[in-house]
């Protein structure tokens, strides 16, 4: 599992298919607001990387710059779109967990909501 130890790592990762294949870069990280841990990201893929696809992390690894998810490219790839400028939406979550054949949440099951991790930079001579 990951946890909130992991995220810089993830921001800057490759992400793979667990048999190696390269699918594409991570390009948003969203976190569970309760545990602060990374739930989803989203890979860039395509040409230049202009679509964005939520991909689970649960049983994903990271291990340097390469991320490897629990997925194929394929499936990847035939996900549903959904907007990845916001907060995911409990419904967004339920429809992405049972694409990728996740347990869904339970009816009446709270949850946390995800928010989006935001990765800032501190510039060269800035003072906090």
């Amino acid at each position: 599992m990951l946890t909130q130890n992991d995220i810089f790592q993830l921001s800057d990762a490759t992400v793979y298919d667990f048999d190696g294949d390269k699918i594409g870069s991570v390009g948003q990280v969203f976190l569970d607001a309760r545990t602060g841990d990374p739930e989803w990201v989203t890979v860039r893929t395509g040409l230049f990387g202009t679509k964005e696809t939520f991909v689970p992390l649960q049983r994903a690894s990271v291990d340097g710059d390469r991320l490897t998810v629990p997925v194929d490219k394929a499936t990847v790839k035939d996900a549903p779109r959904i907007d990845a400028d916001s907060a995911l939406t409990f419904a967004e979550e339920k429809e992405l967990y049972e694409y990728y054949g996740s347990p869904a949440l339970a009816p009446g099951a709270t949850r946390a909501r995800l928010r989006k991790h935001v990765m800032t930079e501190e510039q060269p001579g800035s003072r906090h």
